[in-house]
């Protein structure tokens, strides 16, 4: 429809608006507001429109826009009229407009909250989801300045854009008026359309990936003219490898005359190759990476591994080097591995791509990996190839300025050739979406984390992320609750991906332990218990058992019921005189490989000393696991196969068909699954890899049928009285710093969450607490609230059980005498609570992390073990439950010693109602109880802290955009 006049003054360019994007077919593109500058590139724009286009964005032939339709759409408010335009290269492909109108469709102001919506996007980008991906940042902006729907006129034959409107999740409705189909959506955020724009973002970020890790062809720029050098030694390896697609060479100082190098044709630019090419590996200087950027930007290139060093790792100078390099990259349409990054590597036969400073190619197998850093690369791929394990794709992202371990998260998720993932992490641009995406990728797939600067409370050099404030004990917990297997080490890392790719998941924790070393043995029961998996007694098989006797010893562990896993353990045989024999570990494998072949589909793991040719035999693709072979009631298919993790074992949740995990786009066919047997060289690293997978399988069990919150919660909670509080409890002009709650405060918002409080009288002098006891009723508590006082039992501030008045007094003036006045201690009387175990309920706000519920025992031995269990908000039932039962003190709730068990269901419900407190309200950005003291029957809260502040932006809730740094 024809753009409405003027409504408003003009405001501020909106720069917070600018933000880019991934399209569906992996390519970025930039969405910014459009300004009167873009007059000219506005004709340029519309004049690559097709009539059919133009016919359905006008409802008649436009041929071309006007001087004053040109105007009209380059000057907007940004309040009442704004437009957006889509950007690659420079120049616009899609523009998106609303314009603010009343109830009867006529050009209006604020209050009215609905505006008319329309599109344009130039043919030749169509079916790139750019239209889809303008809805969502249009919608975001509406709202924004208040608009809460979208009313749109689309002629009946645009089925693209009717389609676009259908597929977003918004609330609708739709009507047929004088010949155009009339829309109007109701644009506030939906759990559907939440859905959907995550769908999208996967399918985008996904395609952004594979477009670098399968290109068709690969321009290495700055190959040296003599051997040697980065440039020159990433085409050496590409070549090595196999590539199947075609490979150039580029260097603006190769003589005219070179016409090959290292039997690949040799160009000066990319200009000179006449072809299209899909990756470019840049190494030459970083003074000259932004010409080479440009260049391939000209050219069409799709995608840069960046391994040219000089950015943000050298300070502030290469910092800023870094994030122009990023912008320029993303204008042209095309993502970075780097900068300073070692480079990829995906070994599926139809590919054969090693564009890295690897000097051999892994094997091709099922794990997956990602670093962000090149000599952890190194070394985790020396130890996977040591061990005869292969990989499916490699990438280290250097500085990781744009393309980080999410986007690889989101592509490994739908490949079939990843079944594990492996990534070493040193810090988390988006720990909120890393949250969100590692737990639906481990519903699939394993997913095994190192994560390095752990302590030093900053980021690496070079990572010019946001730095998170939550303790590296948190991070771990919130990682166990996404499913993600958190090791410490690169070690246990290898250790973990091994067994996790070539073993089935176990179904419960017993293991059966056999071999001809009884001390060896005792050894892995030990290990086995300090892992929390229930061992049986070792079977000693004598230093004299053949090999026969252990495949024969192993199927039958295998074919028990009660056994879920099994390692075997091995020294080499003595013979008569006394002599070792190590070289026959290779008939002893052959003997394992049998028995594992012919038996359920149970995990194995073996524990060899000095076994000459054991470990690399095991590792062997010697065979595959046959078709016919027993499916007995322990029988599954590897991690991210599609055959169950039945019942049967005694972690069985009783319901039937359970697979230990949802069905998905990257589960491969289980009936290729080669079975390869892990062999480690001590005890503790064999048990704990096991360890590991068996909790991520009880986690996969459990993940199947996901908890919930009760319904219960919402007939004792107001939200609307609560967000009301809220809003005057801060004021009309909130101080960005927040501001804590009094106890009175505190009390009265917790009380709309269901949540009492035990009052809490103040006593500025022994009179007052007399009063205030009287008033309570005796038995009465006698406490200070001075903060360096508060919940410090063991310096004396608390005197509880006082019986009567004398006593009061007594304890009163005790309590001045020893530790200051009145006013420096604060004291308030409490009437006594029924006894039971102390313990404590906090929530707070990260700025990137979000919410994060925790629970712990009260008391400074808790808190000097960390003894502290964490979830994210929102915490369902099954959070909830866990939350109490994690802690290593939890046995004090449940009867510790003969004690009696505690009210853990109301301490359950508790945590719940904290958890949607934060929810509902951001502004709520801490919560502290304590003590809750916990008894038999019911709970008592006697003391609560809140704070309020303005609500933090929600990134995470917003339209799809790529991190700027």
């Amino acid at each position: 429809m024809e753009p409405m006049s003027d409504q408003s003054p003009h405001h501020a360019y909106p720069d917070h608006w600018e933000a880019d994007v991934v399209l569906r077919d992996g390519g970025t593109a930039r969405v910014r507001p459009i300004a009167t500058d873009d007059a000219e590139r506005l004709v340029s724009f519309y004049e690559q429109v097709s009539d059919e286009s133009k016919y359905y964005r006008f409802f008649a032939p436009y041929p071309r826009l006007s001087a004053k339709d040109v105007r009209r759409f380059t000057h907007h408010d940004y309040v009442d009229r704004v437009g957006l335009a889509v950007t690659v290269g420079g120049e616009i492909i899609a523009t998106v407009r609303y314009d603010r109108i009343d109830a009867q469709g006529r050009p209006a102001s604020a209050p009215a909250d609905e505006a008319e919506v329309a599109f344009l996007v130039q043919d030749a980008h169509q079916g790139r989801g750019v239209a889809s991906t303008m809805l969502e940042h249009i919608a975001a902006v509406a709202r924004e300045r208040g608009i809460r729907r979208f009313a749109a006129e689309v002629l009946p034959a645009n089925t693209k854009m009717i389609k676009v409107f259908r597929d977003a999740g918004y609330t609708q409705q739709r009507s047929f008026e004088d010949g155009a189909v009339h829309l109007t959506l109701d644009i506030e955020p939906t759990a559907e359309s939440l859905a959907v724009q995550r769908g999208r973002e996967q399918r985008a970020e996904a395609r952004s990936v594979q477009r670098l890790l399968a290109p068709g062809s690969v321009a290495v720029i700055g190959t040296g003219r003599t051997p040697g050098g980065v440039g020159r030694t990433v085409l050496r390896n590409l070549l090595a490898s196999g590539f199947t697609g075609r490979v150039y060479a580029v260097n603006s100082s190769f003589p005219a005359e070179l016409e090959t190098i290292d039997s690949v044709p040799a160009h000066r630019s990319l200009r000179g190759i006449g072809e299209k090419v899909d990756l470019a590996v840049v190494a030459v200087p970083a003074d000259r990476v932004p010409q080479a950027v440009t260049d391939c930007g000209e050219h069409g290139v799709r995608g840069l591994v960046v391994v040219s060093a000089g950015y943000a790792e050298r300070g502030a100078a290469g910092r800023e080097r870094q994030r122009e390099l990023v912008r320029r990259a993303r204008s042209y349409g095309m993502r970075i591995i780097g900068p300073n990054a070692f480079g990829i590597i995906n070994t599926a036969p139809a590919v054969r791509l090693n564009a890295s400073l690897a000097p051999e190619s892994p094997a091709t197998g099922h794990i997956g990996l990602f670093t962000q850093s090149g000599a952890i690369g190194i070394a985790v791929l020396s130890g996977l190839h040591g061990r005869g394990a292969g990989l499916s794709t490699f990438i280290s992202a250097g500085n990781r300025a744009d393309l980080s371990g999410n986007d690889v998260l989101q592509y490994w998720y739908e490949d079939q050739d990843t079944e594990v993932a492996l990534l070493y992490l040193e810090s988390f641009g988006n720990p909120r979406k890393f949250h969100r995406l590692a737990r639906r990728t481990a519903a699939v797939k394993p997913v095994v984390v190192v994560k390095g600067a752990r302590h030093s409370g900053s980021t690496p050099p070079g990572h010019t992320v946001p730095v998170s404030r939550v303790p590296d004990a948190t991070v771990s917990a919130l990682m166990r609750q996404a499913g993600v297997i958190r090791v410490d080490t690169v070690t246990e890392m290898v250790d973990v991906g091994r067994l996790l790719a070539d073993q089935p998941l176990p179904a419960g924790p017993r293991v059966a332990i056999l071999g001809n070393s009884e001390s060896l043995g005792l050894l892995t029961y030990d290990a086995c218990l300090a892992e929390g998996l229930r061992p049986r007694p070792p079977r000693d098989l004598t230093t004299e058992a053949l090999p026969q006797d252990f495949r024969d010893a192993l199927a039958e562990a295998l074919d028990d019921p009660g056994c879920d896993a099994v390692i075997v353990t091995a020294i080499p045989w003595v013979g008569e005189n006394g002599e070792a024999h190590t070289g026959d570990g290779e008939v002893l494998a052959a003997a394992l490989r049998e028995a594992a072949a012919s038996g359920p589909a149970k995990p194995v793991a073996v524990v060899h000393v000095e076994m000459g040719g054991l470990a690399g035999a095991l590792a062997e693709a010697a065979s595959t696991a046959p078709p016919d072979a027993p499916a007995g009631p322990a029988a599954q298919a590897p991690p991210g196969g599609r055959a169950a993790l039945p019942p049967g074992g005694p972690e069985d949740t009783g319901r039937q068909g359970d697979t230990g995990g949802q069905e998905g786009p990257g589960e491969p066919d289980s009936a290729r699954r080669v079975r390869r047997i892990p062999a480690y060289p001590a005890a503790e690293r064999a048990v704990r890899a096991l360890a590991e997978a068996v909790r991520y399988a009880r986690w996969r069990r459990q993940a199947a049928t996901p908890g919930k919150v009760p319904e219960f919660l919402d007939e004792t909670i107001d939200e609307q009285a609560a967000a009301d509080l809220i809003d005057a409890l801060l004021g009309p002009d909130p101080d960005p710093r927040g501001r804590p709650l009094t106890h009175e405060e505190a009390a009265g918002l917790l009380g709309l969450y269901g949540i009492t409080v035990r009052p809490a009288l103040p006593a500025p002098d022994v009179e007052s607490a007399v009063a205030a006891a009287a008033r309570l009723g005796y038995p009465v508590a006698l406490k200070t609230t001075a903060p360096h006082l508060r919940h410090r039992s063991d310096l004396g501030g608390v005197r509880l059980d006082l019986p009567g008045e004398e006593a009061l007094r007594r304890a009163y003036g005790e309590l001045t005498g020893l530790l200051g006045t009145p006013a420096e201690l604060r004291p308030v009387v409490q009437a006594m609570a029924p006894r039971g175990v102390d313990t404590v309920v906090r929530a707070s706000i990260d700025a990137t992390a979000g919410a994060v519920l925790s629970f712990g025992l009260a008391g400074t031995p808790s808190e000097l073990l960390g003894d502290t269990a964490h979830r994210l908000v929102p915490a369902t039932d099954r959070d909830a439950s866990e939350l109490i039962r994690s802690i290593r003190a939890a046995p004090l709730l449940f009867g510790w010693r003969g004690s009696a068990p505690v009210d853990t269901p109301a301490l359950e419900e508790l945590l719940l109602r904290v958890s949607r407190l934060v929810d509902d309200h951001p502004e709520v950005v801490s919560v502290g109880l304590e003590p809750v003291v916990v008894a038999t029957r019911g709970l008592t809260v006697l003391g609560a802290g809140v704070r309020l502040a303005p609500a933090p932006a929600r990134t995470d809730l917003g339209p799809r955009r790529l991190p700027s740094y």
